[in-house]
Order: C-alpha cells, then sequence, then structure tokens
C-alpha cells in the first residue's frame, strides 16, 4: 500500500451529475478527499453516488500501477465513478502541502494505509485536525487498529477467511468457501460510509471532526449476523448450511443441479 494515494476528500462544491442519474442532493454540501484502495474507494464511491464532491488523490505516473485494471476499464470506472482526480506525489515536501490545502477546505478525508505510512508522511488525523479541526478522517485497514496483526496489510480473501464468513458458506462438508464477490472490502467501504455520515451528523452539534475506523476483519464478523448470536448463545459452531441461514425460516434448501 505504501507509494500508491487515492485520497478522497469531499468539499463544498457543486458536483457534475452522472451521465445516467443526477445525483441525489443529500451529501452534495460536503467534500472528500481519498487516499485508500480496495475498501476505501468503495465507501468513497457512496459518497460520492449520494452527491458528495470527491477528489482522488493518484500517485505519479510510474510509482506503483492504479488499482483497477485499465482507466476506461470496467473495474476502474465501476470503483471510481463521479470523482475527480488529482495526481500529487505525498513523499515530497510540496505535495504534502498542497493536499493540506485541499484538506483545510475539505470535510472528510479517507485512507487505508498502514499504521506508520501515514504517520511517515505527516497526514496522520492530528497533523490534518491542526489544519482543519472540522475534518473527519475515516480509515479502513485490514485489522483494527487494537489487534495484534494492525500493522499487516490485508485481502479480501484473508479477512473471509479469518473473519468465520468462508466456514459458513457453501454446502456441508465442502471445506471452505470464499463468497462470490468481494464481501469483506464492499462490507467494510459501506461500514465507513455509514461511520462518516455518523460523524458528520455528530459535528453538527459539536463543531470538530473525528477518526473513524472500519476493518475487512471487523465486517466479517459483524456480517455473521445470526450464526455469531447462535454461537455465542449456544456454544454451537453454525457451519455450512444448504438452507436458510435463520433455522426459524424454513424454505426448500438450495441444491446443486443435477443432470437428468
Amino acid at each position: 500500500m505504501t507509494g500508491y494515494y487515492t485520497v478522497d476528500i469531499i468539499h463544498h462544491y457543486p458536483v457534475r451529475p452522472c451521465p445516467t442519474f443526477p445525483p441525489p442532493p443529500r451529501l452534495r454540501a460536503f467534500a472528500s478527499r481519498s487516499l485508500a484502495r480496495a475498501r476505501g474507494p468503495t465507501c468513497v464511491r457512496q459518497l460520492a453516488d449520494f452527491g458528495a464532491d470527491v477528489i482522488k488523490v493518484e500517485s505519479p505516473p510510474g510509482m506503483e500501477a492504479p488499482m483497477g485494471g485499465p482507466r476506461d476499464g470496467p473495474d476502474f470506472q465501476n470503483l471510481h465513478r463521479n470523482k475527480r482526480s488529482i495526481t500529487l506525489n505525498l513523499k515530497d515536501r510540496e505535495g504534502v502541502a498542497i493536499f493540506m490545502k485541499l484538506v483545510n477546505t475539505a470535510d472528510v478525508v479517507v485512507e487505508n494505509y498502514r499504521p506508520d505510512v501515514k504517520f511517515r508522511l505527516g497526514i496522520d488525523y492530528e497533523s490534518l485536525a491542526k489544519v482543519n479541526p472540522r475534518i473527519v478522517l475515516a480509515r479502513s485497514p485490514a485489522s483494527g487498529r487494537t489487534a495484534r496483526n494492525r500493522d499487516r496489510p490485508g485481502f479480501d480473501q484473508i479477512a473471509q477467511g479469518m473473519g468465520g464468513f468462508m466456514s459458513i458458506t457453501g454446502l456441508p462438508g465442502q471445506g471452505p468457501v470464499r463468497a462470490g464477490t468481494a464481501i469483506a472490502d464492499l462490507s467494510a467501504g459501506l461500514f465507513a460510509a455509514l461511520g462518516i455520515m455518523t460523524a458528520l451528523l455528530e459535528r453538527e452539534k459539536s463543531g470538530v471532526g473525528q477518526w473513524v475506523q472500519s476493518s475487512l476483519l471487523m465486517s466479517q464478523i459483524a456480517l455473521l449476523d445470526f450464526q455469531a448470536a447462535r454461537y455465542l448463545m449456544t456454544g454451537v459452531p453454525p457451519g455450512q448450511r444448504a438452507t436458510t441461514i435463520r433455522p426459524a425460516c424454513r424454505p426448500p434448501p438450495t441444491r446443486p443441479r443435477t443432470a437428468t
């Protein structure tokens, strides 16, 4: 993750409408800066879809290949729709100075660097709050800041396995199965977006911003939902089920199709 910058910043500027659907006005008054990748762009994409003015801060060409494939490809366009972008070298003092000017007029900054990176670059929450006390900084790392592996990078499939999601996906006896979509990246981004909007709402009363955190691992544990509650109350591991996730409901079980 070091060296790749995609900072999402939210500003008080009108937003260019999406070619197909105009953005709703709910977040049109907010500006975001994004330094995030993977689940970070998912979080910021949600804010952009809601009407926020997002600036994606990217690293200079050649420093690192952008995540999401070719810029005009479907994956990149899907992750970064409704965003503007700027190129900054945050390893350079001039780049950091420009970034801080963006922070001064922003409402939100989103990043998911390893903990040491943002301190080394001087873009940690305390540094940003000195420039703009109303700033909301959102972080979406692999695991929480108190976890023993908090300094390690992470990926969607690792979080699905560590969080227990693979153990309840698939047919009985099939072995751990990864979900068909990047469920850890998506859910961590959505939880981060929800935390950002909660922080913005609280800021209306307190007048100051705060540091919001989500993580891949926490999001997977949260999504265990009924299975986790049953295990905590009964001590019985839920395992893989071919039926519904809720035993109280009894629709027909799903079975693999066989040839006739």
